[in-house]
């Protein structure tokens, strides 16, 4: 940048590149933004004089080699630090969610989901593989699991949803999303986690999921407090006790329920409202 002659002068060869026996420094730019500039260089020692055009070949062989190197760190950091905003998020969430594999095997929870794994009402961990405390709703997320590895396009992309009763008596939902249709499956990605399940107490979280249920079906006031007591309270003796009538009108609310909403049984209408209240994306 300056004369050699001049730069002997400075304070800053005298004191630090002299004692050091340095008198050149050969050196390439390997990245440039607007605000920033990252340099690779080598010193040359006085036993090896100032470079020379032979010196000045072999960096321009070496440089494209170091500017390859910086790239592929910022893509490693990149990747860092998209898994840690993916974490986080997740971790944002007020539903467990848990990723498996087609075994059932965990690779991964968020820290709801270790939360209800630490009480072992619903959910637990056996030998690292997710086990439903309840036999039938545990052989449904095994069939579950296993279509979502083969694309079952039964699944769809919504998933599936599920009514969980816990060890406390606690009545949770389960909603069972495949991680291996459309474009990823298209990509032909290879792919560990192929569901991903999200597991919350059966309340309606979101203040306006119940008038959307009471919209889409055209319920009475009426019905849509039967429909939410049957989530959150239980059967028709105990929905009855909780709102003081008798149960004969509670089994007439739901009998319209069912009309009106195309289900079977109680556990329907738990799915039914566990899709509306569910944390996915529409």
């Amino acid at each position: 940048m300056i004369p050699l002659d001049e730069l002997t002068r400075t304070g800053f060869y005298r004191q630090w590149a002299e004692p050091q026996g340095l008198v050149d420094f050969l050196s390439a730019v390997v990245d440039r933004t607007t605000i920033s500039a990252a340099i690779f260089g080598v010193f040359r020692h006085q036993a090896h004089g100032i470079a020379d055009e032979h010196a000045r070949r072999q960096m321009k062989l070496i440089a494209p080699h170091i500017r390859r190197s910086v790239l592929i760190g910022r893509m490693f950091e990149f990747r860092a630090a998209e898994v840690a905003t993916f974490v986080d998020t997740l971790d944002g969430l007020d539903a467990g969610m848990f990723l498996v594999d087609m075994a059932g095997r965990l690779i991964h929870a968020n820290a709801a989901g270790n939360a209800i794994l630490a009480t072992c009402a619903v959910l637990n961990s056996v030998g690292g593989r997710l086990v439903a405390r309840d036999t039938q709703v545990d052989r449904a997320l095994r069939e579950v699991f296993a279509g979502a590895g083969q694309g079952d396009a039964a699944l769809g992309t919504r998933g599936i949803a599920m009514p969980l009763t816990g060890s406390d008596g606690e009545r949770y939902v389960a909603h069972a999303l495949p991680l291996t249709s459309g474009a990823r499956r298209r990509a032909g990605i290879v792919h560990t986690a192929v569901a991903a399940l999200f597991v919350r107490k059966a309340l309606l979280a979101m203040p306006f999921a119940s008038q959307t249920i009471g919209n889409a079906f055209k319920l009475t006031p009426t019905e849509l407090r039967v429909l939410l007591a049957v989530v959150e309270i239980g059967g028709v003796p105990e929905i009855a006790n909780a709102f003081g009538v008798a149960d004969t009108t509670i089994r007439t609310h739901v009998s319209s329920l069912f009309e009106k909403t195309g289900a079977a049984r109680q556990a329907d209408l738990v799915r039914l409202v566990a899709e509306y209240a569910t944390p996915l994306a529409g």
